[in-house]
């Protein structure tokens, strides 16, 4: 038999349903779909053929679920085309859009009409989309829920743009409830209000006094709450970028309890700290804050342990002009990191001081991804899945230079960083990327 291509070389693979482990092995492609694996020695035929080199590795391209492209409506923010090239740099296959900062936000079947347009022609990875859980469209989610959506982002404080309102305490279960009843997901920001309002101070250059303004407290009430919902209706929930580790012990007895609750971290949570972001340095805003040393010992514990489940990047970039309002004062400037090329080196590069194995990282970054979306093409290099693949070289140390990056805007809090693994080739059903599908719910 001759297959498409073939590519020999150190794989994570999966192999008789054990856990992917690292082997030298053949991986065979037919129809952009992985069609066998075998040892070094079988010399598979195949139209094309890749051997890797002796300091790379195959890893499953990445899935990351939490991606804000803004287009249409704020595409001076970032598109479809430098989102999804940025993507593929990095390592990433397939990502889902949020619903907002887009105009129109994705809330009906009409706006991810709109969606689905802007995105057809321009991408160059795989892409799905999230729909949005506004006070407007309550009572009819299910018809967006219908067209494709992968579940339904809502915010339980204030989203920041007007066009995307929150959930108070009444309509957050009114949507767990109507969710509920067709299988639906609740993806949550879950930050409190009142916490919030009770610690608004005047802003200026402080990291520290922007932390303290959005205290872990806001997501342990705000985590609270939805965990109650969830008891209630019955509904499965998904907390967004989890920051605070303060959450952790309530969200660990939620889930013993047999409550359906996934959780997710980002790689800034996982690779930045407090203690080393420079006052003035908006670059590093985002909501919720990037806290403690402490608290991003915690987090990283906690993925370990199995209470977080997956690590995707919330990449959710903006202008400079917007980045660095204020001239360095947190409580002018746009919250949001633009981490989406850099997020498997950032992560990698302190997993491995950690003393992390690479095996673990892409679990957390694309089989644990893929399973809680519903992907089940994606994930993995195993015989039926996509042939979604990334040639790796763990060791290579870069550093990184905002200006370069596949970003729309030239501006990362990992600038000037040096970071370690390097993507060297992305492939996306075995070809090189550039060809992207549109994802529904539904293919799975």
């Amino acid at each position: 038999m001759s297959y498409d291509l073939v590519i020999r070389g150190r794989a994570l693979v999966v192999l008789d349903d054990h856990p992917p482990a690292f082997a030298d092995a053949e991986v065979a492609v037919i129809d952009g779909r992985i069609a066998g694996i075998a040892g070094p020695g079988a010399r598979l035929a195949a139209a094309h053929r890749i051997r890797l080199a002796d300091d790379e590795v195959l890893l499953p391209g990445l899935v990351d679920t939490h991606v804000h492209v803004n287009e249409p409506g704020r595409t001076e923010w970032e598109g479809f085309a430098t989102a999804t090239r940025a993507a593929a740099a990095g390592g990433v296959t397939t990502l889902l859009d949020m619903p907002l900062n887009s105009i129109p936000p994705t809330v009906d079947p009409e706006s991810l009409d709109v969606k689905r347009a802007a995105a057809r022609d321009q991408a160059a990875v795989d892409v799905g989309f999230w729909g949005g859980a506004v006070p407007g469209n309550l009572g009819s989610l299910r018809a967006l829920h219908d067209a494709g959506v992968f579940g339904f982002k809502a915010f339980l404080a204030p989203s920041g743009v007007d066009e995307f309102g929150h959930l108070d305490a009444a309509r957050l279960d009114a949507a767990l409830a109507e969710l509920a009843g067709f299988g639906g997901l609740l993806l949550v920001h879950a930050e409190d209000p009142g916490v919030l309002h009770a610690h608004e101070n005047a802003g200026g250059p402080s990291y520290d006094a922007y932390v303290a303004s959005r205290p872990g407290e806001a997501e342990v009430v705000a985590i609270s709450r939805v965990i109650d919902g969830v008891r209630r209706t019955g509904a499965r929930a998904h907390i967004l970028h989890l920051s605070s580790a303060e959450a952790l012990g309530e969200l660990r007895a939620a889930r013993a309890e047999g409550l359906p609750i996934t959780v997710e971290t980002c790689p800034h949570y996982l690779t930045l700290a407090a203690e080393s972001i420079p006052d003035g340095a908006t670059q590093f805003k985002c909501a919720p804050p990037i806290r403690s040393e402490a608290n991003r010992n915690a987090l990283w514990q906690a993925l370990r342990d199995g209470d977080i489940d997956l690590v995707v990047s919330d990449h959710s970039p903006a202008t400079p002009d917007l980045k660095f309002a204020g001239d360095g004062d947190f409580a002018r400037a746009w919250g949001g990191i633009s981490g989406l090329q850099l997020g498997l080196s950032a992560v990698w590069t302190e997993a491995a001081s950690r003393g992390v194995p690479l095996e673990d990282v892409v679990r957390w970054m694309s089989a644990s991804p893929a399973a809680f979306a519903g992907l089940t093409r994606k994930g993995g290099i195993e015989v039926g899945k996509d042939a979604d693949l990334v040639v790796f070289a763990p060791d290579e140390r870069f550093t990184v230079h905002a200006a370069e990056l596949r970003h729309k805007n030239p501006v990362s809090p990992y600038d000037g960083a040096e970071l370690r693994g390097v993507v060297r080739r992305t492939l996306l059903r075995g070809t090189d990327p550039g060809a992207g599908r549109l994802l529904s719910r539904e293919e799975g």
